[in-house]
């Protein structure tokens, strides 16, 4: 069967820039599965998307004409439902073959195969292949309301009477079939081979499309477009590290930025602005935000990564003569600017401590009372955590930086940019003339606020940045908002990962039992429930946190497995459970753990008595206790100070005496003082060996 390549485009008025790219990527995939659904697209068939900020598009290759015949096989009834005695149709079965388009001579025909424990009536026909222009239409309607639109709206279409809902009014419609037009339709448009260029810039309007193929470069050197998504990113990439390269600069690495810029442009052209240097006396957090949030514009770094007086513009124009843009857009950045430094300078005629006390009518959540309070209760937990790690003087620091972390709240830089909070805390805090430590501290207490961000720097931020998130778990479990599925409004999950992190990355030495228990006291009424399901919680992020990190299901489920609670010592005990795993002994060893915790596990009788030498009858008994003995010492010194590999490793020569023991001794032995003491060695034999993992989860 002969094949050609298929075009669709949907041009339409300005499309949202941040749900552009997903916009373009699902438009393809739902246009190509509706086809191959259909038998008009096969496993051969390559999908190419385009989406600029007028035109959705796809380009699929080796697309049928004309889909094959589909064989198709309908169960109908059991033999004895449709069937009479003599053979003939009951009503029932001529009923269900007309609703088929079939008859009663269709009953000759009737296919009779085993269904179950009966025999059951199919009947089967050949369906006629589907003609491009049914298929695509169905492809294209399915495509379209597939689409992960942010928000519908509803326009009228040119009769003035009838009415659609898009994302944005569609004007124009290609579909073509290699040269042939598709006669397809969609949202009151018929398909046809015209499209539109650039707004200002395209040679020819209306673009006209010959071939399905030759889209991408007729649109480009007639329409002055590049219309794939990924070709205009990578020639936007390109034109900044030029400019910025001929400047001696860099320009600020963000990915969302790039894309969104890339979703407003079509015909990208890179341009150098400036703005005056007196600005740089306000922090560069404000005025990159600013740069980049109000006016899509990319600043430039130098080489110590510190902001400079020039900026990068991407202009959707590319005039012979630039510098009429190049001023429009230095004037239009001028008054961002001078906003950022009188919100900056109105800001430190205050101090942040005076702040505090107008927390007290900040809401922060209906249940859990004012920021003031919540304050209060950081408060408590930091000074606990901080004495726990470095004693009094940490305490006082972490309870001073807690007071004000959360004053820059009511900052007139922070209500214009809330993205900045805890940034400009920490530059008003070193205003005011707080120590760098307590400073620093305000500015990173929400670290880390993503995944991969960078943690606290210094004891201070680590401490009000576990009080801050403690805090909001126990608030937030304790009133029974807990996450469920994919929904996480308070973003909980992120901020337990944020506990995990610090207390395994910074090696702190704290327990997680006490530490929910000591975020749990600061609040006056007690919420029993909530401590286990915190502790819960912790430990299920835990899992997934050290996975991440490259440890096996079998590692870290034999480590996690006995609850921990000082996270500083998992990875030491994963690397010792890696390094036990790889020995020759480890198989039998897991093995017999299991078997020793299942015995245990069904006994009745105490296991923790000591063993009596003297009832050790049986050699291969009296030898695993005097192994034992031997190892257990070495495994606990080498415990003790922290070496659990070399703990987990002496506990290898173990391997012959456990064997031996199973095969000559019955543990359940009648005589009751016997099985009393055999399962004495044995809990004492499991004690040993579990002490940095169950090993019995490394078994197969």
């Amino acid at each position: 069967m002969i094949t050609r390549n298929l075009l669709v485009e949907l041009f339409v008025e300005e499309l949202p820039p941040k749900a552009l790219k997903h916009l373009g990527e699902a438009f393809g995939r739902g246009l190509l599965a509706g086809l191959r659904a259909q038998g008009l697209a096969g496993e051969m068939s390559a999908l190419n998307t385009f989406a600029s900020p007028r035109r959705l598009a796809a380009h699929v290759s080796h697309v049928l004409a004309l889909a094959p015949d589909k064989a198709v096989s309908v169960k109908l009834m059991p033999v004895a439902v449709g069937l009479d005695a003599t053979g003939q149709a009951t009503p029932a079965l001529l009923k269900k073959l007309a609703s088929l388009g079939a008859d009663a001579s269709a009953v000759p025909a009737l296919r009779r195969q085993p269904d179950g424990k009966a025999q059951a009536l199919f009947f089967d026909s050949t369906v006629p292949g589907v003609t491009l222009s049914t298929g695509l239409q169905q492809a294209l309607d399915e495509a379209l309301a597939g689409l992960p639109i942010p928000k519908v709206m509803q326009y009228q279409l040119a009769d003035g009477w009838s009415s659609v809902h898009f994302v944005r009014p569609a004007h124009g419609l290609v579909a073509l079939h290699g040269a042939d037009v598709v006669p397809v339709s969609v949202l009151g448009l018929q398909a046809g081979r015209q499209t539109r260029g650039h707004r200002f810039e395209a040679a020819m309007d209306p673009v006209v499309l010959q071939h399905a193929d030759h889209y991408e470069q007729v649109l480009a050197e007639q329409g002055a477009v590049i219309a794939g998504f990924g070709k205009r990113r990578a020639e936007i990439v390109r034109q900044l590290g030029a400019a910025a390269q001929r400047e001696g600069l860099a320009p600020i690495d963000d990915d969302a930025l790039l894309d969104e810029v890339t979703a407003l442009v079509e015909r990208p052209h890179v341009l150098l602005c400036r703005f005056e240097p007196e600005f740089l006396a306000v922090p560069q957090e404000c005025l990159i935000l600013t740069m980049k949030a109000n006016q899509k514009y990319f600043p430039l770094l130098d080489g110590a990564g510190g902001l400079t007086n020039k900026f990068l513009v991407v202009s959707n124009i590319c005039p012979a003569d630039a510098s009429r843009v190049i001023q429009g857009n230095e004037r239009v950045v001028r008054p961002r600017l001078a906003d950022a430094k009188f919100f900056f300078d109105q800001d430190r005629k205050r101090t942040l401590e005076s702040r505090v006390p107008q927390l007290d009518r900040v809401v922060y959540h209906g249940k859990l009372g004012s920021q003031g309070e919540r304050v209060g209760r950081v408060r408590s937990i930091a000074r606990v955590v901080g004495g726990q790690i470095g004693g009094a003087a940490l305490a006082q620091q972490a309870d001073r930086a807690a007071l004000l972390a959360k004053a820059d709240l009511l900052t007139d830089m922070v209500g214009e940019f809330p993205e900045l909070q805890g940034v400009m805390g920490g530059y008003y805090a070193r205003h005011d003339g707080e120590s760098q430590a307590v400073a620093r501290a305000v500015e990173d207490h929400y670290k880390p606020r993503f995944a991969g961000d960078a943690l606290p720097r210094g004891e201070v931020g680590l401490v009000v940045a576990l009080a801050d998130k403690l805090e909001t778990l126990a608030g937030l479990f304790g009133i029974g908002q807990v996450p469920t599925g994919d929904k996480d409004p308070f973003a909980l999950r992120r901020h337990a990962l944020g506990v995990i992190r610090m207390l395994v990355e910074r090696d702190l030495p704290l327990d997680l039992p006490s530490l929910v228990a000591t975020a749990f006291s600061a609040f006056p009424l007690q919420h029993g429930h909530a401590h286990a399901e915190v502790a819960h919680f912790m430990y299920e992020r835990l899992v997934g946190y050290l996975r991440e990190r490259g440890y096996s299901a079998h590692e870290v489920d034999a480590v996690v497995s006995l609850r921990p609670g000082a996270w500083a010592e998992l990875p030491r005990r994963l690397q010792a459970v890696r390094a036990f795993a790889a020995l020759p002994e480890a198989p039998a060893l897991a093995a017999a753990n299991k078997r020793v915790g299942n015995i245990l596990k069904k006994s009745d009788e105490a296991t923790g008595a000591e063993v009596d030498t003297a009832l050790l009858k049986e050699p291969a008994e009296a030898a695993l206790a005097a192994a034992l003995q031997a190892a257990a010492p070495l495994a606990d010194a080498a415990f003790e100070r922290g070496d659990y590999t070399a703990s987990l490793q002496a506990l290898a020569v173990l391997k012959a005496p456990v064997d031996a023991f199973f095969d000559a001794v019955m543990v359940n032995a009648d005589d009751p003082t016997l099985r009393r003491n055999r399962l004495a060695l044995l809990g004492a034999l499991h004690r040993a060996m579990n002490r940095i993992a169950d090993l019995s989860r490394l078994a197969g």
